[in-house]
């Protein structure tokens, strides 16, 4: 009670004009920028990341030409042109001729349709495929989870090129869907990797238990629950999985175990331009061009993707 008392005195010793009404700060808790949401805010850190938005901007411009290009052009991909034959770039025809005098300006564009389906289709389709078998594998377990993951390893075991051989042999096809089907029939086992591993991990988080205790029926938990939060990293895994689709289409088709004529895919033109490559070497430039161009801005625009994505990297 003295000590109280002293100090009592003391306050009452100085002087008012010592003393400053500061009042309050209304924006001291402010929050230093607005709340995003997580997609825009990716966006915004996928946009800061200069390589990955200049590869998008690339990947942009290739997908408008292959779209209008054989417009653009004024020639159909098909029109043989008997007094044009292997002629090189100019004003009238801007990427040359073939040995047929075809324009090679449209059928480079027309090839890529072809290529650009392949990848982005067979990545989607294997994605898919791959999160839902990844996804039960991982919500069931035990033995159901190590029978999944044996299979997966056999599957991976098989090489590809004999898959394809097979199913053209089979099917004595080589059009677009039997090149999709050869392609994707063992390209879900890595994304079903993938997803299994992430999904371990979310299986044991509050709101999985919840559902469960719920009584909400398992392949609901994995489509509604356990997918949705592995998508990032699924977006992710199809960014990268397009070029192996675009090459892997490409091999094919350079060897002649892929898109035949009449229709055409940048591997095809390869193919053909190679036989004249010491002579018109235009013919396997632009092709070969645009395999290397798409590829490595896939690739460059996953790598941002993955930054941008990755909610542990949010500020």
């Amino acid at each position: 009670m003295l000590v109280n008392h002293d100090v009592t005195n003391m306050m009452e010793n100085i002087p008012d004009e010592k003393f400053k009404i500061i009042g309050i700060d209304k924006d001291a808790e402010a929050p230093s920028r607005p709340r995003i949401g997580y997609w825009r805010d990716a966006w915004r850190r996928l946009r800061e990341n200069k390589v990955a938005f200049v590869a998008l901007i690339i990947l942009l411009i290739l997908i408008f030409f292959i779209i209008f290009g054989p417009a653009i052009s004024g020639y159909e991909f098909e029109q043989i042109d008997s007094d044009a034959i292997n002629q090189g770039p100019s004003a009238e025809h801007w990427f040359g001729t073939d040995d047929l005098g075809r324009d090679l300006f449209a059928r480079v564009w027309q090839a890529g349709r072809v290529s650009i389906i392949i990848g982005i289709l067979g990545a989607v389709i294997a994605s898919v495929v791959g999160s839902i078998y990844g996804g039960i594998a991982a919500y069931f377990g035990g033995a159901v989870d190590d029978i999944m993951m044996r299979i997966v390893e056999v599957l991976l075991s098989i090489p590809y090129l004999i898959i394809v051989i097979l199913i053209s042999v089979v099917t004595d096809s080589k059009s677009l869907g039997t090149m999709l089907v050869a392609l994707t029939l063992t390209g879900w086992c890595g994304i079903a990797r993938l997803v299994r591993g992430q999904m371990l991990q979310l299986k044991s988080q509050e709101y999985v238990l919840a559902a469960n205790a719920l009584g909400v029926a398992p392949i609901k938990i994995i489509l509604k629950h356990m997918i949705p939060n592995t998508i990032g990293m699924i977006i992710v895994a199809i960014t990268f999985d397009i070029p192996g689709y675009i090459f892997s289409e490409a091999f094919l088709s350079y060897v002649g175990l892929g898109i035949q004529p009449p229709s055409t895919s940048w591997g095809a033109l390869a193919s053909a331009a190679q036989q004249n490559f010491m002579f018109y070497p235009y013919q396997l430039l632009f092709p070969a061009l645009m395999i290397a161009l798409t590829m490595l801005s896939f690739t460059l625009l996953g790598d941002g993707l993955r930054d941008a994505l990755d909610p542990k990297l949010r500020k």
